[in-house]
């Protein structure tokens, strides 16, 4: 006898720093409480005890314990941890995190006292049903990283390689990312000894370049070492805007899932003009934060699972409104710009997925070539 269908949710970066965690995502809670796998990125550790170790170009100060509260009304149930601010506040933050989502109710995934805790995997059951969860980051400092005698993150070693033209010295290099071979291999096994134990394998990885939808070539290296070994769906975040979707042998990659909700007070007037200085429209064309609506888009990916496997592949249509909260829209003319940022974004990387509309969802389909 078949069972219900069963859905999960992801959203990217979650911070609450200010008070009152639930009015951020208000607007939101309805249609995040109806899944039952509900996933999104602990972008900053929740914790009241002032250690700062800030090791990344913006400081972000820990978020008020109880606002995780405000995660558990809304309807979250996995949070990953593995990004390039998870270890401002040290590791008592980690430890705080860790254990105040667990008193909630909430499973964290992707950080630890020490690595082996950061790589072990997160398994939930759901109707008979296993869901199992890997987190990895790719990008900041080696401070985020865990090691047996320090708290960290989990995560992928990338290496970028710039490369001069000899009849253009000085000009623009060509740039060129790859995964360190140790720590990609730790991740592949890592996915391999997963494989067996559950029935819908994600690996959730915090990458790519910010405040572009340019996909660097470690994005798709990192995804397809993943799948390979055995995963069924990567999430990304990271890049503060959202990314193009690709299809690769029948699994999908969501290379950005955008930001959801950033209800901070830790950026500065001159740290917010060099955000957008950074955001600047590059040679490339490509769409930066600078270029409306980029900036305030995001989406809340949508999977249905039936018989153990994902039957359907798609995302609400999200934007963050004025008061930092991320609104999901309908299919009308405000729904209609994540639709075709989403297509733009998709085709200017070559990649090889294209969206329908399915009452006020988006479906992602792969391309039939």
């Amino acid at each position: 006898m078949k069972g219900k269908p069963l859905t999960m949710l992801a959203v990217g970066e979650v911070i609450l720093e200010l008070p009152q965690g639930e009015y951020y995502l208000a607007q939101a809670a309805p249609v995040l409480k109806s899944g039952d796998v509900v996933i999104g990125q602990g972008e900053v550790a929740f914790t009241s005890r002032g250690v700062s170790t800030y090791v990344d170009m913006f400081p972000s100060p820990g978020c008020p314990p109880g606002n995780m509260g405000a995660l558990a009304t809304a309807g979250f149930n996995v949070i990953t941890l593995a990004g390039n601010h998870i270890w401002d506040m040290g590791a008592p933050g980690i430890e705080d995190t860790i254990e105040g989502l667990r008193s909630y109710g909430i499973a964290a995934v992707g950080a630890g006292m020490n690595i082996d805790e950061a790589r072990r995997p997160l398994i939930l059951e759901r109707d008979g049903t296993r869901f199992g969860f890997l987190n990895y980051n790719c990008v900041g400092t080696m401070g985020h990283w865990a090691t047996q005698g320090k708290p960290g993150c989990a995560y992928v070693h990338v290496i970028a390689h710039y490369e001069t033209n000899g009849g253009n010295l000085g000009g623009p290099p060509a740039i060129y990312t790859f995964a360190d071979p140790r720590s990609l291999q730790a991740m592949v096994e890592d996915v391999q000894n997963l494989r067996p134990l559950c029935d819908i394998l994600t690996v959730v990885f915090h990458k790519g370049i910010s405040h572009t939808t340019d996909i660097a070539m470690y994005d798709h290296q990192v995804s397809y070492a993943a799948i390979d070994a055995g995963a069924d769906l990567i999430l990304g975040h990271h890049a503060q805007i959202l990314k193009g979707v690709e299809q690769y042998k029948g699994k999908f990659i969501f290379h950005d899932i955008g930001r959801f909700v950033t209800a901070t007070k830790g950026l500065t007037e001159k740290q917010v003009k060099e955000m957008r200085s950074l955001a600047a429209p590059n040679l490339s064309g490509s769409a930066s934060l600078q270029q409306d609506p980029a900036r305030n888009l995001t989406m809340i990916a949508k999977f249905v699972i039936e018989n153990r496997k994902i039957s359907r592949v798609g995302f609400l249509p999200c934007m963050i409104n004025a008061e930092r909260q991320a609104e999901v829209l309908k299919n009308d003319e405000r729904g209609q710009r994540v639709f075709d940022f989403m297509d733009k974004a998709t085709r200017s990387s070559g990649l090889n997925t294209h969206y329908e509309w399915k009452g006020d969802e988006i479906l992602v389909r792969g391309d039939k070539t």
